[in-house]
């Protein structure tokens, strides 16, 4: 029996139109590459200083060494081991936090966190993979898959640079030891000058679960769900700061604000 050509063109296209939807269904946002370097399986320490193959003007200081912490961020000041949350503005040091909270990849079903140099559009990058990570105390039934790109854009003007949050799975918020604190996202020179994304310190607020606010739902500066790019010029980050595509997240904000517990290890 032969198949029609109009049988086989419809065929075609069903299979065409099921290849889109199963690629769109497992793009991701977060870059590859970046993994030239790990920390070890860990929980809050140690963290491990990086040279950057370019040097940042961030909030008026220069640097080209930035610590990658397992607990979500990078500081340029020092390391830091502290696993409960809370405002960047409050760590007292020049921080870039993508995911701040509690990792713990000691399970080996946690991916580790890698870090490393590549380029994004021809201009030197560095960038650090939280990357199906864990949580504290040993859990791994639930991940976070998170990226930081920092973009060298001394081509405009020495210092300049863009950075990017990539998001594509975000399960946990929190670890046993630091119940009732959720992530804090954002950057902060650790005092008067800091930006977070609307929904920090929310429960709930950066969750898969939450298909209105969760973070890979939402983007800033980009037509890419789960992105948010930000630029640096002449030390100083450019408008917009947070506000397209997560309004939605102040109208709970100061409820969810009031139901914090605080709980130390």
């Amino acid at each position: 029996m032969k198949t029609s050509k109009s049988l086989n063109i419809t065929i075609l296209t069903i299979a065409t139109a099921l290849a889109v939807q199963v690629q769109a269904q497992v793009s991701t946002p977060i870059l590859a590459g970046f993994t030239s370097y790990s920390l070890p399986r860990e929980d809050d320490s140690p963290s491990q200083l990086a040279t950057m193959p370019f040097t940042i003007n961030f909030y008026g200081t220069w640097y080209s060494d930035v610590w990658v912490n397992n607990n979500g961020n990078v500081t340029f000041d020092g390391s830091l081991w502290q696993y409960i949350p809370g405002p960047l503005n409050s760590v007292g040091m020049h921080i870039i936090a993508p995911y701040f909270a509690d990792v713990d990849t000691r399970n080996p079903a946690s991916g580790v966190v890698t870090y490393g140099n590549g380029t994004v559009d021809n201009h030197a990058a560095f960038g650090v993979d939280w990357v199906n990570v864990g949580y504290y105390d040993l859990h791994a039934d639930k991940l976070l898959s998170c990226q930081l790109v920092i973009i060298d854009r001394s081509d405009i003007a020495p210092g300049d640079f863009d950075m990017e949050f990539n998001y594509d799975k975000v399960q946990w918020e929190w670890g046993d030891a630091s119940v009732g604190e959720p992530p804090h996202a954002g950057f902060s020179d650790g005092g008067a000058n800091d930006v977070e994304l609307p929904g920090s310190g929310v429960e709930g607020a950066f969750l898969d679960t939450n298909t209105a606010t969760g973070l890979i739902y939402n983007s800033l500066n980009s037509t890419v769900s789960g992105q948010y790019i930000f630029s640096f010029r002449d030390g100083t980050p450019l408008e917009p700061v947070p506000e397209p595509n997560l309004m939605a997240i102040f109208c709970f904000g100061a409820a969810g604000l009031a139901f914090l517990r605080r709980r130390q290890r």
